[in-house]
């Protein structure tokens, strides 16, 4: 499909036009021509707006599809939908389906059935068979099929000595491991972050403790790897990265371990952004997940390590559940949220003064390169990979295109709306 796109604002720090109100011809998937007052030719589509904004096409890094094994909750079409309507035009699988993406043949089918559809996908392979912790997948394998990084997804990697022969074996081969933090021994049973509001609610903790160690002895292991190694510093690619970071302590700890040089970059989830523990006081199962909301003091310190660039991407943790899963008591309902069609509204709604050009480089930029994926441009003879959004516009979120309904936001009125994306030659509007 062929577009112009009129007077819209770029953001994207890479272009010799960031910052500027133009016009962009598309024609066959690329980037004709940007320029001021251009003429559209006859019969082509128009994309117009008053304060219609372009960036390069978002990247969440976290994303679980249910598919194959949990298509009653998502299935690979319905969550490209939610992701276009997100505003992302990639989007990076967890392998935790049934099966567990861990050989060629279960990578194959999640490319062979994404092809096509309204966001590109990317896989990250299983770490382990049956991301179970215990024997290694055949990464290299893996790899050389299209995996762009390995990870047990919701499942922590737990075996010290795992997780260090992982890091060395996919040393050679550039690999990255991502790990969501987490010593299991002290969350077993816990349905929230531990502290007052926990013991106010009689619920079972989840404490920050389990999250720091698990940061402290993964940076320790990967100093370990790389402490005779040339490479150890300096502007490598990451070789760990850390998903969903919801403490202080931990953000700290991955300040420290940038400035000592290590090759190492983090996420967090948007609702880590905008819930605390003190949210929980009704029950709402919505607002069940893993990591849990934290306290007043955790979400600040989150939002100050985006501004100063500790946090790399901001990641939607989309998790879906069916109502089976979630209307239940609170202790026994499963943690997750689904998010992708709120990633921006919830930015730009309790943001605190961050620009703009910085949200939208740890949607864009910055996971790109944490995945060594090519990087995106808004330049003339590119391939047309665009977000077209309106930061000021105010919407209510009243149905969602995932097949769950597991979102705290529901019904509520934010600010930021998505307009539509552009990616392989098709645009999709809201």
């Amino acid at each position: 499909m062929n577009l112009f796109i009129r007077a819209a604002r770029i953001v994207d720090a890479t272009s010799a036009h960031d910052g500027q109100a133009v016009d962009l011809l598309i024609e066959n998937g690329l980037i004709r021509q940007i320029g001021t007052d251009l003429s559209a030719p006859d019969g082509i589509r128009i994309i117009e707006g008053d304060n219609l904004h372009v960036s390069a096409g978002w990247l969440d890094m976290r994303v679980l599809a249910q598919d194959p094994g949990f298509e009653h909750k998502e299935d690979l079409t319905s969550v490209c939908r939610a992701a276009a309507a997100g505003g992302f035009t990639d989007i990076a699988l967890l392998p935790n389906t049934q099966p567990v993406i861990d050989a060629k043949g279960a990578l194959g089918y999640v490319q062979r059935m994404s092809d096509g559809l309204d966001a590109r996908v990317h896989v990250l392979a299983a770490v382990t068979k049956g991301a179970a912790g215990v024997d290694f997948t055949d990464m290299i394998d893996l790899h050389h099929a299209g995996a762009v990084a390995f990870s047990d997804g919701t499942h922590s990697l737990q075996n010290p000595d795992l997780l260090l022969k992982t890091l060395q074996y996919l040393q050679p081969i550039g690999g990255l491991l991502i790990n969501q933090p987490e010593e299991a021994t002290l969350t077993r049973y816990g349905q929230m972050h531990e502290g007052i509001q926990s013991t106010l609610l009689g619920m079972k903790g989840i404490p920050a403790l389990a999250e720091e160690i698990a940061v402290e002895r993964d940076l320790r292991l990967l100093a370990y790897v790389l402490e005779d190694s040339e490479e150890s510093t300096g502007d490598r690619p990451s070789a760990l990265h850390f998903s969903t970071l919801s403490s202080a302590r931990s953000v700290e700890l991955i300040r420290q371990a940038k400035a000592q040089g290590l090759p190492v970059s983090c996420d967090v989830a948007v609702h880590q952004l905008v819930f605390t523990d003190t949210d929980l006081a009704g029950f709402d199962t919505n607002l069940k997940v893993n990591p849990p909301f934290r306290s007043a003091a955790d979400v600040d310190a989150l939002w100050a390590g985006l501004a100063d660039g500790t946090i790399d991407a901001i990641v939607s943790d989309h998790t879906p559940q069916d109502a089976e899963s979630k209307n239940l008591e609170f202790d026994l309902a499963e943690f997750g949220i689904i998010g992708l069609e709120t990633v921006f509204a919830a930015l730009m709604t309790h943001n605190r003064a961050l620009p703009l050009s910085l949200l939208i480089d740890r949607l864009t930029t910055r996971p790109r390169q944490i995945l060594r994926l090519p990087a995106t441009h808004i330049a003339e003879g590119e391939p047309a990979t665009l977000t077209l959004f309106d930061p000021t516009q105010s919407w209510t979120y009243a149905k969602t295109r995932s097949k769950s309904h597991n979102s705290p936001f529901l019904g509520q009125t934010l600010t930021g709306r998505v307009l539509g994306t552009v990616v392989g030659g098709h645009f999709t509007v809201k």
